[in-house]
């Protein structure tokens, strides 16, 4: 499909002109005599590229740029001025178009620039793409449960990505504190800005200052060059700092420093660089009991602390075993192109009763381990890395409702791979269609669920 560009121009000899160049390089041209019948062509129909002039009658196209700015934000726009108004271009480009050019045109000018801005235009859309697929695999689809917990968690999330106040998120290891910090960035206000997650740990000690706040050429040894920082990386987005409670005390000092001033100051400059930045931090560690030892400072912690957000272990929210359970068996039969047909209900008891000492992130390995050893069947037991000593009799009342919610969901899942046929689902779980009707009243299930699900009311 040839490249397609509108051309708004009052001048008809230069418009006919412009598009027949255009033309003659393989473009589709689609001319316009003035603003608003540009705007109309853009509504109608989409365009890779638009190029305008600026005084116009009708619509000028300054007016044009702004509304183009909001219904097609992607779409490169050039604008077309006399030399002696250049001022206009000048504020044309702050407001976000992609280039200029002068009249009278030199046409071999032209063609470099709408190739360049047809780059632009391409560039834009990648990330776009990039951006959504990022918050797709950052938003409350991997923030999997129903627990009331989660559902207050979930909650709160929603309130913070429409701010940019500190989080401090507190939670065992494994609870998943960088996918809340991920969903709270990619949902919210600066879902199109950077998100840049450092685990503060891991970082040697004598390098945290320069990986944090950068450093200029030559100011240590190995400093070959200038080098920006995850601060400014981060600049107008998320720096989410894992681990924050293993920062040295000197660390924590420039930290406070550059959250109270908001510049940074890289090693070996003495010029401070502003920058905008919310913080994410996350610890497993009490950070409170880290202020009276003197491992941490105190302001620094009243800081990061404006809104704290604890995840609970996976322990205290046994429910949402069954869900994050089948959530990770299909993200691994997808990713190994597995055929597993569910999880067993032996297996799913040892999944409920087991201690989970490394969370969700334990519960993933788990799953990802025995959907290797599952071709073809549902995964057992014996596929698990564990076994529960746990039995009917000391199985606690929240691990049997949540056996019941597996067994309602796998239910489901069974109705709708055998396209609602009961009979064959019935087949398929072992047990008699009566038995199903049964199983269907009891765990609340809808007789007409196909119905239900189409959003068509059963007759």
């Amino acid at each position: 499909m040839p490249t397609k560009i509108l051309l708004v121009e009052d001048e008809q000899l230069l418009r006919e002109s412009l598009a027949q160049l255009l033309g003659e390089e393989g473009y589709q041209v689609v001319q316009a005599g003035d603003g608003k019948a540009g705007y109309d062509a853009v509504i109608a129909e989409p365009f890779d590229l638009v190029l305008t002039d600026i005084r116009m009658p009708v619509m000028d196209g300054i007016t044009l740029l702004k509304n183009l700015q909001q219904v097609i934000p992607q779409t490169p726009v050039i604008v077309i001025t006399a030399f002696g108004t250049v001022e206009s271009a000048v504020s044309a480009m702050r407001m976000g178009a992609a280039d200029y050019l002068l009249k009278p045109v030199q046409f071999e000018d032209v063609l470099i620039r709408v190739k360049r801005a047809l780059e632009i235009g391409e560039m834009r859309r990648n990330r776009s793409i990039l951006t959504e697929q990022l918050a797709s695999q950052s938003t409350f689809h991997d923030l999997v449960g129903e627990s009331p917990a989660m559902a207050g968690l979930f909650a709160l999330v929603k309130k913070l990505s429409g701010v940019s106040s500190s989080v401090l998120i507190v939670g065992e290891s494994g609870t998943g504190k960088e996918l809340f910090a991920r969903a709270i960035h990619y949902n919210g206000i600066t879902r199109d800005k950077p998100f840049i997650a450092v685990n503060c740990g891991a970082i040697p000690e004598n390098l945290i200052e320069s990986e944090l706040f950068g450093h200029r050429k030559g100011s240590f040894t190995g400093a070959v060059k200038d080098r920006i920082g995850y601060f400014e990386a981060a600049n107008g987005g998320t720096l989410f700092l894992d681990e924050i409670s293993t920062l040295p005390i000197q660390v924590q000092s420039s930290l406070l420093r550059v959250l109270e001033e908001r510049v940074v100051v890289p090693v070996g400059d003495t010029r401070p660089r502003p920058v905008e930045v919310r913080i994410i931090a996350a610890s497993n560690q009490n950070l409170q009991t880290l202020c009276k030892e003197g491992k941490f400072r105190e302001d620094l912690l009243y800081r990061l602390d404006v809104v704290r957000l604890p995840l609970p272990p996976l322990r205290q929210r046994r429910q949402d075993i069954p869900l994050l359970a089948q959530h990770f068996l299909d993200k691994y039969t997808r990713k190994m192109n597995k055929n597993v047909t569910g999880i067993s209900n032996a297996a799913m008891r040892a999944l409920l009763n087991h201690e989970w000492r490394g969370n969700v992130r334990e519960l993933e390995n788990v799953i990802e381990r025995a959907v290797i050893f599952s071709e073809g069947r549902d995964v057992e037991a014996s596929d698990l890395p564990f076994q529960s000593a746990a039995t009917d009799e000391d199985t606690g009342e929240d691990l049997k409702q949540a056996l019941m919610q597996f067994e309602r969901q796998h239910i489901i899942y069974s109705l709708r791979r055998h396209n609602y046929d009961k009979a064959e689902t019935a087949q398929h779980l072992g047990i008699g269609v009566s038995s199903l009707y049964r199983k269907l009243e009891e765990l609340r299930i809808p007789k007409d669920l196909q119905d239900q699900e189409r959003g068509v009311n059963a007759p």
